[in-house]
């Protein structure tokens, strides 16, 4: 079903004609002079040896493919350096636009096996490129995502994209939104042009990424094929689209494995102030600088929620009025999950405490005590009696202090500049930033900003009404809710995960997108769930998420059949 509130959509999706068999070494040229510059040299590795539990194995590296013919060049200084300053960059050309391919040996000559596709961005911000696999270093497949998708004989890629924050070589801003959902479908384009000669299958492309990564991993399942993104695609040389601008070539996805997804940012402020007003939990954890702002944000909420017409898995509406009820069964099943997952597991009593470790990669772990005021469990029974949801809510908001209100679109509001919200993943590339709300538009009161009513004259409605306004573009290409339930095609298997201690973005984002999904007939597979007594934080179930992809790989049967259709 569509859903409702989405912009109208111009989708088509065109199969890809692939031959059957290729050379294993060597390079094979594209058929379309267009995409030679992207062929894949199959001969270009380096070999190294990891350890994965315990045992060496060979990898063969394919080190930093560009996978665009036309990379957008970046400045050598990017921000996000030591302190807030800046890094240096070693790759200008297309660091922000390439990837990292490493194939175990098991799969060296198999071309059915799955391709795991990392995205590496946090915050919504520009990943340059990294290498997760490195010469010598052990694995264990409990922990580490790489490890496990290696000892699975998968295909493991790290893809780097530009997007908020980067810097360009002119001095401007080049990943503005769409760029990482661009720059994410042109990777899997460059996989599909080259899946005769590459190791593993385009057919079995399985994303993960968490939090910003998460929201992109969302977006890449969810419109695949759609040719709104034809010329962004076109722009940056990305294989499959021939000289009239018309794709030749798919970029949907066979999995999405998403955590905590930082998505639909246009309605992220919305779900977030009704969530932390909606129970008084801004004002009984003493987190609501802005009480007025947080209630003119909240009251959108009901409204919106309506707009998207979802219902839950009894067939119930999911309303303002359902959501937290809805919220609290899924906390429950959480809950119960956790507790029949293994007898050692165990839930304090009310009264006891949650003893948590937290801490930043790098930094010394601390523990703190949380009383436990707000489930009571019988572990006995791996049952919930009870949730008391105002104190489940406190509790989350006690975990890390509440965001700013706005807590998405902060940039400009009230005099803010310092912010790093999400801002400034919108506007034109000369820009900035400029804000992507109805409530940030009209509050913004920096002058000469180009943002606001200040600046332009224009109410948020007078401006977007505008045919010229491009952010209401860029809004709707990164959002799935948009694209879910409509003729894009939508990867058929989805793993979402949602810490139930997340504080960092409301937990409506998720439950709405689990319930689109499961509204989609395209949809196959789903398994949604907010992950027990977990954080802000993604892959802390390695085995667990490992196994659901073997599952569906099993399910969807020989990848080489439906590539050669």
């Amino acid at each position: 079903m569509a859903l409702a509130g989405s912009l109208a959509l111009a989708v088509a999706a065109v199969p890809t004609s692939v031959a059957a068999a290729a050379p294993t070494t060597g390079r094979v040229h594209a058929a379309d002079p267009q995409d030679a510059a992207l062929d894949f040299d199959s001969a270009a590795y380096t070999t190294i040896t990891v350890t994965v539990d315990g045992r060496p194995m060979n990898v063969r590296w394919y080190k930093e493919i560009c996978y665009v013919a036309d990379p957008v060049a970046a400045a050598a200084q990017q921000p996000g350096g030591p302190s807030g300053g800046t890094t240096t960059v070693p790759d200008t050309a297309c660091g922000y636009q390439s990837m990292n391919v490493f194939v175990p040996e098991s799969a060296f000559g198999d071309q059915r096996t799955p391709i795991y596709f990392a995205v590496n961005n946090s915050g919504w911000k520009a990943s340059h490129i990294r290498a997760s696999v490195t010469a010598g270093t052990s694995y264990s497949s409990s922990t580490s995502t790489a490890g496990a998708a290696l000892k699975a004989g998968y295909v493991f890629v790290d893809v780097a994209n530009r997007s908020r924050g980067l810097v360009g070589a002119d001095g401007s801003a080049p990943g503005k939104a769409p760029a990482a959902v661009v720059d994410a479908k042109a990777a899997v384009r460059y996989l599909r042009l080259n899946d005769a000669a590459m190791p593993g299958s385009a057919e079995r492309i399985v994303v993960n990424g968490t939090s910003g990564g998460g929201a992109l991993v969302s977006i890449l399942g969810a419109s695949g094929n759609s040719a709104e993104y034809t010329p962004y695609l076109a722009a940056i040389g990305a294989a499959g689209i021939d000289v009239r601008g018309r794709s030749t070539l798919r970029d949907d996805v066979f999995a999405a494995n998403a955590y905590c997804p930082i998505t639909d940012l246009g309605n992220a402020d919305i779900a977030y102030e009704w969530l932390y007003n909606v129970l008084a939990t801004r004002d009984t954890t003493g987190s609501n600088p802005s009480p007025e702002g947080a209630t003119a944000i909240a009251a959108q909420f009901a409204a919106y929620e309506k707009s998207l017409g979802l219902r839950n898995p009894d067939g119930s509406r999911l309303t303002a009025a359902t959501m937290l009820d809805t919220i609290e069964k899924e906390v429950v099943r959480s809950a119960e999950t956790y507790l029949k997952a293994d007898p050692a597991h165990t839930i304090p009593p009310l009264g006891g405490t949650f003893e948590i470790t937290s801490g930043a990669p790098g930094t010394t772990p601390t523990t703190k005590s949380y009383v436990n005021d707000w489930i009571d469990a019988d572990t006995a029974t791996g049952t919930v009696r009870s949730v008391d949801m105002a104190k489940y809510l406190a509790f989350v908001a006690t975990q890390a202090e509440l965001k700013t209100t706005p807590a998405f679109d902060a940039v400009g509001v009230h005099g803010n500049t310092t912010s790093g919200t999400e801002t400034d993943l919108f506007g034109p590339p000369t820009r900035k930033y400029l804000n992507y709300t109805e409530y940030g538009w009209n509050h913004n009161d920096v002058a000469g900003d180009g943002s606001g009513i200040d600046d332009t004259g224009l109410t948020w409605k007078q401006y977007t009404a505008k045919k010229s306004t491009t952010v209401d573009d860029q809004i709707h290409l990164i959002n799935p809710m948009d694209f879910i339930g409509t003729s894009a095609d939508t990867a058929p298997n989805w793993y979402v995960r949602h810490g139930t201690r997340d504080r960092d973005t409301a937990f409506t984002v998720s439950v709405n997108l689990d319930r689109a999904l499961a509204a989609d007939p395209q949809v196959r597979s789903l398994n949604y769930q907010l992950a027990w007594n977990q954080p802000h934080a993604g892959n802390y179930d390695v085995p667990e998420a490992m196994a659901w992809i073997a599952e569906v790989v099993r399910a969807a049967g020989d990848p080489l059949a439906t590539r050669n259709k």
